[in-house]
Formats: C-alpha cells, sequence, structure tokens
C-alpha cells in the first residue's frame, strides 16, 4: 500500500504538518514541571488502563533534538506541539518556572534550525493540580488564569511562534471531562458540564484578547467534529442526532464565530450555566486569523429514555480502527466546507489532527501499518475535494508523530507515524512515515 496523494497535488502554498501534546510524550515527571489533573487522575484506581500516566511518556522532553530531525526528514513544513500549563506555571499562576521556559526556548530555536514552523497550542487537557483544587474549568476566574498563563508564555517564545491556538478541542475539555467523566478531572455532573462548556470558552475569548495586545498574530482555535447521524428516520431518532451534533459540535463554533448557543444545547444546559452568561459572547466571539479542524470519525446516534440529553451512540457498518471509530471520509470534506460556509467565512482552515489508532507491531525493525496509510490517503483525498469545492483550506496535520499516551487508554493504542519501544523508547518510523515522506518530497 502506498499513498496516490503527494505534495503536487496540493496547492503551491499548502502546509503539511504532524501534531503532538505536551502530557501526551514529554515525559511530565522532568523539568520541574507541577502535578496536573491527569496525573491525580490516574492514579485513582479505574480511570486509566493500567493505571499508567505521562510521567515518562515518549520522554520528548530530553529526545526533541531526535524527534525534530524525524519531522525535517519526514518534509513536514509544520510541527504542531503543545505547551504544558503546568511545566511553565508549576502552580497554575504566579512564579514561572525557569526550566520549563527554557525549554519551550530549545524547543522552538530547534524547530526554526530545521526549517519547521513552530504552531504552538496552548492548552491540550493537563490542568495544573493547583488550580484543579479550586475548581479548575468550573472556576469563574479560570478564563483569567488562563489568560495570564498564555501571556507568560507568549513572552518568552511568542516572537518565534508561526500560529498560535488557544484551545484544543472544546468538547473535551468540557463536556468529555466534566459530565461524561471520561477524561480528567472526570466529573459527571451536569452543572460542571455546563460551567466548563462556557468557561472554557471565555478562557478562549480572554486568551486572544490578551495575545492581540501583546501583538501577537496568526491565532486561532482547534475544534473536534465529529459527522451525527440518526440511527433511523424517525422525528426521535433526528432530535437525538440534533442535540448530539449541538453539543458536539455546533456549540463551540457557534459561540467562538456567532456568540450564540444552539436551541438544542439551551434546551438542557441553560440553567446550569453561569448567572450572567450572554453577557460573556461579547468576549468568546474574538476575531480569529484562522480555524483548526481535527476529524476522525462519524457518530451513530440513537434516542434513549431519560434526561437530557437523552442519546446513545451505537456501533456504524463501517469499517473501524482500532479505537472502534468508524472510517468515514465524506464527513471530513463535510466539515471543511460546512464550516466556511456556515462560521469562518474565508479564514484559512487547517486539518490540525486526523489519523488513525491501529495495532502496530514492529517486526523485524519495521512497521508495515498498511491501514493507516490507506486512511491517511482517503483523507487526504476528501481535503482535495474540499478545495474543489471552494474550501479555503490551507493544510493538513497527521496526528500523530509518535506513538504515546492515549489518555485515559494508557499507551494501548498507537496513533504514530514513528513506533515508540515504550520500554527502550526507541523510535522506528513506520511505512506510513516513510510513504508521507516520499510523498512530501519537495521539487
Amino acid at each position: 500500500m502506498t499513498l496516490s496523494h503527494s505534495r503536487k497535488d496540493f496547492p503551491e502554498d499548502f502546509l503539511f504538518g504532524v501534531s503532538t501534546s505536551a502530557y501526551q510524550i514529554e515525559g511530565h515527571q522532568f523539568g520541574g514541571a507541577g502535578s496536573t489533573h491527569w496525573d491525580t487522575f490516574a492514579a485513582t484506581p479505574g480511570n486509566v488502563v493500567n493505571a499508567e500516566d505521562g510521567a515518562v511518556a515518549c520522554d520528548h522532553y530530553h529526545r526533541w533534538p531526535e524527534d525534530l530531525d524525524l519531522i525535517r526528514d519526514g518534509n513536514f513544513d509544520v510541527y504542531r506541539f503543545s505547551a504544558s500549563w503546568a511545566r511553565v506555571l508549576p502552580e497554575g499562576r504566579g512564579t514561572p518556572n525557569a526550566d520549563g521556559l527554557d525549554y519551550y526556548d530549545r524547543l522552538v530555536d530547534g524547530m526554526l534550525e530545521r526549517g519547521v514552523k513552530p504552531a504552538l497550542t496552548l492548552y491540550h487537557w493537563e490542568l495544573p493540580s493547583a488550580l484543579s483544587d479550586r475548581g479548575g474549568w468550573t472556576h469563574p476566574d479560570v478564563a483569567k488564569w488562563f489568560a495570564d498563563y498564555a501571556t507568560v508564555l507568549m513572552d518568552r517564545i511568542g516572537d518565534r511562534i508561526w500560529s498560535t491556538a488557544t484551545i484544543n478541542e472544546f468538547w473535551c475539555v468540557s463536556w468529555l471531562s466534566h459530565f461524561l467523566g471520561i477524561h480528567a478531572p472526570g466529573l459527571r455532573d451536569i452543572r460542571a458540564g455546563a460551567r466548563a462548556i462556557h468557561n472554557v470558552l471565555k478562557a478562549h475569548g480572554m486568551g486572544i484578547e490578551a495575545m492581540r495586545a501583546a501583538g501577537h498574530n496568526n491565532l486561532g482555535a482547534v475544534f473536534n467534529l465529529e459527522y451525527t447521524m440518526p440511527s433511523e428516520n424517525t422525528d426521535e431518532a433526528k432530535r437525538a442526532a440534533a442535540t448530539y451534533d449541538a453539543i458536539f459540535n455546533r456549540t463551540f463554533l457557534g459561540a467562538a464565530f456567532h456568540g450564540t448557543y444552539p436551541d438544542e444545547m439551551l434546551s438542557g444546559l441553560e440553567p446550569h450555566l453561569p448567572v450572567g452568561w450572554q453577557d460573556d459572547m461579547a468576549t468568546i466571539r474574538q476575531p480569529l486569523d484562522w480555524c483548526g479542524i481535527n476529524y476522525y470519525t462519524r457518530k451513530i446516534i440513537r434516542p434513549v429514555p431519560g434526561p437530557f440529553p437523552a442519546h446513545e451512540e451505537i456501533p456504524g457498518p463501517l469499517p473501524k480502527t482500532d479505537m472502534g471509530w468508524e472510517i468515514f471520509p465524506d464527513g471530513l470534506t463535510h466539515f471543511l466546507t460546512h464550516v466556511a460556509k456556515t462560521y469562518s467565512g474565508d479564514l484559512p482552515l487547517y486539518v490540525t489532527e486526523n489519523g488513525m489508532a491501529a495495532p502496530d507491531v514492529l517486526d523485524n525493525g519495521a512497521v508495515q501499518d498498511d491501514a493507516r496509510i490507506a486512511y491517511l490517503d482517503a483523507h487526504l483525498g476528501a481535503v482535495r475535494e474540499a478545495i474543489a469545492q471552494g474550501a479555503p483550506v490551507k493544510g493538513y496535520f497527521a496526528w500523530s508523530l509518535l506513538d504515546n499516551y492515549e489518555w485515559a487508554l494508557g499507551y494501548d493504542k498507537r496513533f504514530g507515524l514513528v513506533h515508540v519501544d515504550f520500554d527502550s523508547l526507541d523510535r522506528t518510523p513506520k511505512a506510513s512515515y516513510q510513504d508521507m515522506a516520499r510523498a512530501l518530497v519537495r521539487t
């Protein structure tokens, strides 16, 4: 199996990259980083497969030169990475960690030395424990805390950053973590879920305001989107799917671009939002320079009895990844065209994450991950189709450079283009990496 698409099939200014996140690869025990709610969540029995955490992860903290070489040698243009709030500010506020700021200095300079554009994400889920103790994303002051953190980090490295995203995947930070309880802090509370939704959006807005005031540009945010279909052609199933779509997709896009929440979301969550939430919408709706879309799958939704949101996912008929996610490339074409038409207009769109988990096996020093190559090829085709339909798509970043810590699933699920032996930490480029490197050769 080889990719049928290559760099020459895309516009001349189209950018290709890879994405990672701090807690998943860095090794959080190193360099004076403070405790995060993922450390404590993982230490609680039953939350994470094998009670695994990100203490060592891929040890990117020490091995970053090797990893940046892999990005350069893979012919990627951009490295989308995240910073750890608790590495920069171990208590979430107050005195910065000099070692943490020095580390991000070295990392950014290392990218530039290799001709790779640094694409920073300020928050990819690792809230400092000291702030979690105070209520975390449910606390009314968390947006200010986030803006202060953004200011501290950007004051240090912002002069060399190509792009900055505030939040990665608003839905995961809020609903998945505070209502469904699957990610840290593991709450199952509708009031906490509603307040986390609103506060993470407000933090995004205040972060953008703070960075604009400091003279930074090329600012955006990253939305994870799932194509939603009803389980059957009934009014009840259609309402259930619309509610899922509202909470997962339209709540965050609508707030960030239009300053509104969808009716289906408000019907269940408005009583639990902060008093005066409407007054924050102007702050949330900050002008952006680009929009990032993370896309992996579609979901089929059916109604169930009970209180809001009264729906559940059911398995679909399509081939699935090792996460159990259906492979549905047409959903990516849909979102790239729909988001431009409905929300972001002419702003550049970037596919900031797309990839698949597979049960990769290292065999005689190689991983022949044909299923991943086919997945990437199909989704690159979906991007080309969106461009042909007029969507202003300017880049595609694969998830992920490395096999890494897959949150509540520990180290069991492998998304990387590069295999990581979690005992030796040796890196082995997979067939997908080699194929991408060939496809992205610059002529």
